[in-house]
Order: C-alpha cells, then structure tokens, then sequence
C-alpha cells in the first residue's frame, strides 16, 4: 500500500483537462515528509508557504488568547500570489511570442 493510493483526483483536472492552482500539492507535502525539499519546492512552490499557514491555522484553535486573524490574512495572499505566479510560469503564460 502507497501513500499515493490515497490522494485525492483533481476534478479539474480530471474533468477539463486543466490544471488547478493546487495540482500537485498533495504530492509536494508527500515530498516534504519524505525528505525531499527540493523536489518538493519544484513540484509546487507554495508548499511551505502552505505548510507554515496550515500550522498557523491549526495553533490558532489551540491558542485561543491570540488573534491570528490578521496574520492568517497576509498568509492568504501570499499563498495566492506565489500560486499564481507558479502556474502562470509553470504554463508558460510569461513566455514572450
């Protein structure tokens, strides 16, 4: 049994034929606890951008004196805006004609 066997199909993908702005995250964790940063950071550039919010996100229930609101916020936007840039590159959208 693989930890493939388990992931989760992109119905973007599968339905449309298009890439979403996730494709590949899931393998990138996988890559991640695995040992292999680079790898993980060339299959999906936001992965740790990812990985920091998701921990954010989880200690924020567990800390309940602080406000994480804002900082879950630009968290967000980061995580946008890297995704974004990736797949535009990754598509080749800032090739020139």
């Amino acid at each position: 049994m693989d930890v493939e066997d388990f992931m989760l199909t992109c119905p973007s993908k599968k339905f449309l034929g298009v890439e979403c702005l996730g494709c590949g995250a899931q393998r990138a964790i996988v890559l991640v606890f695995e040992g292999k940063f680079s790898e993980a950071f060339h299959m999906y550039p936001a992965v740790y951008t990812l990985l920091l919010f998701f921990f954010t996100l989880g200690w924020s229930f567990i800390d309940k004196k602080r406000k994480y609101g804002v900082a879950l916020g630009i968290m967000v936007v980061i995580n946008l805006l890297i995704m974004i840039a990736a797949y535009m590159y990754k598509h080749n959208i800032f090739e020139t004609v």
